[in-house]
């Protein structure tokens, strides 16, 4: 700092007077008026407020090295002797490896105190390979302590960033300490060996704090990289997020695979954010992606990075709303493969996965581009932009469980239903002409979206009851009557704590299951959607349901956890193989009879193909 000429006046102190004998010598010729003092810091002969700065090179990390009684003690008099030197307005820098009991000490002292409280990371771990962990330097500006519950001011600066985040505790300030050291650990990882398992992180927006870009590190060992196949980027396109090759590690390793480098860094962009474009993207992330350059990566490689389509999709928030019972949601319009637009519910406390997907029968326009119908108006928030396209399932377990109607007795299966945004009593009502379809749903929230944003409505054969799916059903045994050919359950579940997500547990315990049958024809058909990651959980499921209905078919989606259970109340409905394909051809010629559009990926005989019986 003397030598810079940042300042001459420069007091230092030490315990050790050899330390201060040697540095005396050092500087005697060189720096005239610097000065070295021996004297202990727990007990400083200075008068008070005689200093602007109190500078502190790691003492407060040797002092601090447990939080044992004495060495708390020991600080808080290191502490209180600072505070008195300094004058208001001054500052405490101390530079540290911010441990967490080192960090919350000492932002819970002078915060308590009054004092503005700030932590910048001044280097990271490839700054200086001594040190794996970042260096940050406490910044403690001394105010007058205000009587009464004065708001404490906390923030954090990280080092790409010039202006400060504020946070609201100490609690909060330790945890974004800990994520800087938690990615410089990982970063320092993975420069030297290659990652076994996909390794996952959230980027932040400097404003708010919030994630704009989710990461997912992908190794491929078997890859023999060259010069030209180290590393590269995949930035994933807006609204592609959920897709089987993005969204699951499988996926994601075999885009990795496929696009032929030794590392792939996927880039998952966030809808609350905005982003400039592909170029825009590149320069923002360039930076920080090489901090997770993998080892031996040659010295200025240029690193490509890579997308679908060359864009970064096209994302449409159409509305974003509260239910008290499925909390968050937002409904938005995206863009998939091709020029395909489809239109989404999605739960935000699972944002990785979509509730519900219609298809679009026509784009959305986008900003710039000339609008295809004659009204030139532009459409108020309360007016769907496109119409919906009944006749398209978008869940590969939606068209399984339409497949095994084909279980059902009789040349005229005649089913009924419950649901979410309205895809798949839609679909059967449109199909289906001489059904009858109750939809039960626990959320008139959904109900109120299904109808404003899916297309969703009631008729004489379509009857929706806003109530809880288990009461619907108990009220319905209760009354005795088996009057339902088919019911189907594709119930989400609100507790993320237990491994099914889809149905709830109540769902399945034997007393609701046997009122289900209860009130099911003896040739009807139960379809269930089980999503269960629970190996335990789910064979306890399948064991339930077999003691409860004799015949039992499972299907599995492939690439997904979805398993989609055909049940039948008498074993007399088993059907040969061989059956169930010719009347799943019966059943899709007769969906595709004239005036009715149809979706050629149909082939419901495929549907079955893997069917096994329980």
């Amino acid at each position: 700092m003397y030598d810079m000429g940042m300042c001459e006046d420069i007091v230092n102190i030490d315990v050790s007077d050899a330390v201060i004998r040697q540095m005396q010598e050092r500087s005697r010729s060189k720096r005239p008026k610097m000065s070295y003092l021996l004297m202990d810091m727990l007990q400083m002969e200075f008068p008070d407020a005689h200093f602007q700065v109190v500078l502190d090179k790691g003492t407060l990390d040797a002092i601090l090295t447990d939080e044992e009684e004495g060495t708390l003690a020991k600080v808080d008099k290191m502490f209180a002797e600072i505070s008195r030197v300094l004058q208001v307005g001054g500052r405490y820098l101390c530079v540290s490896l911010a441990q967490a009991h080192v960090l919350k000490k000492a932002v819970k002292y002078f915060s308590h105190e009054g004092w503005v409280v700030r932590v910048h990371q001044v280097a990271g771990s490839r700054d200086n390979q001594q040190f794996v962990l970042p260096v940050f330097v406490y910044v403690m500006t001394k105010f007058r302590k205000i009587p009464g519950s004065a708001p404490q001011i906390l923030e954090i600066c990280p080092e790409e960033q010039d202006k400060p985040m504020r946070v609201e505790s100490a609690e909060q300030l330790v945890a974004a300490v800990k994520d800087r050291q938690y990615y410089a650990l990982l970063c320092s990882q993975l420069s030297k060996t290659p990652c076994g398992e996909q390794v996952s992180l959230d980027l932040c927006n400097k404003e708010s704090g919030r994630p704009r870009y989710t990461l997912h590190v992908v190794d491929s060992p078997s890859m023999k990289p060259s010069r030209d196949n180290h590393f590269a980027i995949f930035i994933i396109p807006q609204g592609r997020e959920t897709e089987w090759l993005f969204g699951t590690e499988e996926g994601r390793r075999q885009l990795a695979t496929s696009a032929g480098f030794g590392r792939l860094v996927t880039v998952a962009l966030h809808r609350e954010q905005h982003y400039e474009g592909m170029a825009g993207i590149q320069a923002e992330l360039s930076g920080k992606v090489m901090e997770l350059a993998p080892p031996g990566l040659p010295a200025r490689q240029q690193v490509p990075f890579l997308s679908v389509g060359g864009d970064i999709g096209v994302r449409t928030v159409r509305h974003c709303d509260t239910s008290p019972l499925s909390g968050e949601y937002v409904v938005e319009d995206v863009k998939g493969d091709g020029t395909c637009y489809f239109r989404r519910l999605v739960f935000l406390r699972n944002r990785n996965v979509v509730q519900s997907e219609a298809r679009l029968l026509a784009p959305t326009p986008l900003p710039g581009q000339k609008k295809r119908r004659k009204d030139k108006r532009k459409p108020t928030p309360a007016e769907p932009s496109a119409d919906i396209d009944k006749s398209y399932l978008c869940c590969e377990h939606h068209k399984a469980m339409v497949a095994g109607l084909c279980l059902l007795g009789g040349s005229d299966p005649l089913p009924g239903d419950n649901a979410g945004s309205g895809s798949l009593p839609l679909f059967v009502h449109d199909y289906f002409l001489q059904a009858h379809v109750a939809v039960v749903e626990i959320d008139p929230s959904m109900l109120e979206v299904a109808t404003r944003w899916f297309g969703f409505s009631q008729g004489d054969r379509m009857r929706v009851h806003v109530s809880d799916g288990l009461d619907y059903v108990a009220k319905l045994a209760a009354e005795a009557q088996a009057q339902y050919d088919a019911i189907m359950f594709d119930v989400d579940s609100k507790d993320l704590t237990v491994g099914m997500s889809c149905p709830p547990p109540a769902f399945v315990e034997k007393p609701f299951l046997q009122k289900v049958k209860t009130i099911l024809k003896p040739e009807g058909v139960f379809v269930l959607n089980l999503v269960c990651r629970d190996a335990q959980l789910k064979e306890s499921v399948l064991a339930t349901l077999r003691e409860v209905f004799p015949l039992l078919y499972t299907r599995h989606i492939e690439g997904e956890v979805n398993e989609i259970l055909f049940c039948q109340p008498s074993p007399e409905g088993r059907r040969d193989p061989r059956e169930l394909g010719a009347r799943a051809r019966t059943l899709e010629r007769a969906l595709r009879q004239p005036g009715r559009p149809w979706d050629s990926s149909y082939v419901l005989a495929d549907m079955l193909q893997a069917v096994k019986i329980l």
